[in-house]
This record gives structure tokens, sequence and C-alpha cells, in this order.
């Protein structure tokens, strides 16, 4: 492992929960949007992550195959995805422009599956990792002054 791979590692946090909270930010900002470009009231949208894997260019012949499996190098966005499972919310309203004209739902308007406590809750917990992050590097950094501290 090298000097910098913990602040590599934090830093792929980093942008991941960045794009984690402007996602969660355009969900809340999209809470009653009835009309998308694509038709049909807004979805809500979901990060998927993945951990990063790759080879280690060099390996010590005295690390245990066990603790080198690739695990550990940082986190990467794959995917945004639109949530289809979740219901959308009917709401009873015949004056509304988007209202169903016709059929069993006649009257009610289709607005998004965007529930704002669970986004507010998944908006801490992101921030939380976002400070986790931060203070890794900042730890980090400390570590690599007090080490050039001590080789002086």
């Amino acid at each position: 492992m090298g000097i910098f791979s913990s602040i590599n590692i934090a830093a792929s946090g980093l942008s991941a929960q960045r794009m984690r909270l402007d996602v969660i930010a355009n969900n809340i900002a999209n809470v009653n949007t009835t009309r998308t470009t694509e038709g049909g009231p807004f979805r809500r949208t979901r990060v998927i992550f993945r951990p990063r894997v790759s080879q280690p260019y060099w390996r010590s012949p005295f690390l245990p195959r066990y603790l080198d499996n690739g695990i550990g190098k940082g986190v990467r966005v794959i995917k945004l995805e639109k949530d289809h499972d979740a219901k959308l919310r009917l709401v009873y309203d015949p004056t509304h422009p988007d209202a169903i004209k016709s059929g069993s739902r006649k009257g009610y308007v289709e607005y998004p599956n965007v529930n704002v406590v669970n986004e507010m809750v998944d908006m801490i917990s992101a921030s939380r990792a976002y400070e986790a992050n931060v203070a890794i590097i900042n730890g980090s950094k400390s570590m690599f002054l007090k080490a050039m501290e001590i080789g002086r």
C-alpha cells in the first residue's frame, strides 16, 4: 500500500457521496413534479456503488494472499437508476391538468414515488459518510506531516 493510498480511497468515497447528495437533492426538488420530458411523473433516482477492484502492480511476498483480495481500493458510482419498483402516490384532484381522465382512477393525479423523510435520512447518511472521508484525509495528511518531522 502506497503512501497516498488512504487519500485516494477516501477521495473516491468523497466523489461518490457527493454524487449521492446531488441525486438526493434532485429527488427532493422534484417531489411534486407530475410531468417530465419522458412522460408521466418524476421517478426517484438511486445511486449504485461498487467497490473499485484493481490488480496491484507490486505485491509484497510477505503479505498473506487472503489479505490481498482486491477489496479496499475505494468505491465508484456505476450507474444512476430510476426506481420503478415503488408505487406512485395517488392524490384526488380532478382540477389538476395532469389528472387521469378515464378509468377507475379518474380524477386522481400520479405524484412521484419520492418520500421526503426517507430522502432526508439518506441525505444525513451521505453527509456523515462524506465527513468521515474528510476526516480520513485530514488524519492521513497529519500522519504524513508527523512522519516528515521525524525524518528531519
